[in-house]
């Protein structure tokens, strides 16, 4: 696997992971871990860290597919 295949997959993970935060968000999706029930506000950092290494991950993709074709 070359690093822009790399960096495109992990993009693609971390994004999921984002979208699963924000649709727990938007639909108040209960969590419970055990007897724990995990707050809201656990998903507001779970949706802006994976969404900023998505959108990171995709941007270098992208310049290492450039940077490739030189």
């Amino acid at each position: 696997m070359n690093a822009r295949t790399h960096l495109a997959v992990t993009a693609t993970i971390f994004g999921i992971v984002a979208a699963i935060h924000l649709a727990r968000l938007a639909l108040h999706f209960p969590v419970v871990l055990g007897s724990w029930s995990v707050p809201m506000w656990v998903s507001i950092p779970g949706l802006l860290v994976p969404g900023y290494l998505s959108w990171s991950g995709f941007r270098l993709a992208r310049e290492h597919g450039v940077e490739s074709n030189r």
